[in-house]
């Protein structure tokens, strides 16, 4: 429990942010996986859906347009919502500031995984159905916890700037260095970080054979195992703060009864 604290608790270590950035990154790669199977649509891929406005703008397609806005803007409003409660827990010295975030998207992964057929049938303004407006919501929150807890150092929503770092990290190490060359001169790989591409790499393509699997055998209820170790990681950090929270709420409630108290007396 104490371990699992950790990992989505305020303070950050490299080491946490490193296992959760990989149990996210798995998660993220079910989903989009899993979810390309219901939908037809990558929803964590925001330079797809870029291009896709771009095309289609000049191809006059309106609706794929609409389409194209609606998902990015489901994408910004998770990552702006991520913003909100992290923002909001630190200025209350909250533990749980990406735990709460975390707390949202299992239970919208959840229901995702028990109402997500019913939910193919809802359109909305955008010209796609409420699934794939989630399911972009969901990536967005996501992506950007990890943005925000490992300073914009891990992705786990998308692979583009992970291959490439990789490719970069992979290139210094096959460089070769001139003899004679000071070794504060040489080129030198970051094998560490070398490690954590690869691994991130590695997580999000199980995530996308494991999701996909779930989804083409199991269907949409093969979310809630998923949503349930998304639960699981932010509870801790929840539970450790309740009882600042519930302090905080007596605190509110006896400021409003002093400030009626000293309101009906100047009357």
């Amino acid at each position: 429990m104490r371990r699992l604290r950790h990992l989505t608790g305020r303070h950050r270590t490299s080491s946490t942010n490193r296992t959760l950035g990989l149990l996210l990154a798995f998660n993220a790669g079910a989903v989009n996986a899993g979810g390309f199977l219901v939908v037809h649509l990558y929803t964590s891929h925001m330079t797809g859906f870029l291009s896709l406005l771009a095309d289609n703008l000049v191809l006059g397609n309106m609706a794929l347009v609409l389409s194209a806005v609606g998902t990015l803007w489901a994408f910004l409003s998770g990552a702006g919502t991520t913003a909100i409660l992290v923002n909001w827990a630190r200025s209350h010295r909250l533990r749980s500031g990406f735990a709460l975030p975390l707390l949202l998207e299992a239970v919208l992964m959840l229901l995702f995984g028990l109402v997500g057929a019913v939910t193919l049938t809802w359109h909305t303004v955008f010209a796609v159905p409420l699934t794939v407006l989630l399911l972009a919501f969901i990536m967005g929150l996501q992506n950007a916890v990890v943005t925000k807890m490992s300073a914009a150092q891990i992705r786990t929503t998308h692979m583009t700037g992970v291959i490439t770092d990789l490719g970069i990290e992979m290139g210094k190490m096959f460089y070769w260095n001139r003899s004679g060359v000071p070794a504060e001169g040489q080129v030198r790989a970051n094998h560490a970080r070398m490690r954590l591409y690869a691994s991130l790499l590695a997580m999000f393509t199980a995530g996308g054979v494991v999701g996909a699997a779930g989804f083409k055998y199991v269907g949409f209820v093969w979310v809630v195992p998923l949503a349930a170790i998304i639960l699981a990681l932010s509870l801790p950090p929840l539970a450790a703060d309740a009882g600042r929270l519930r302090a905080l709420w007596r605190l509110r409630q006896a400021l409003r009864a002093k400030n009626k108290h000293t309101v009906q007396d100047s009357l």
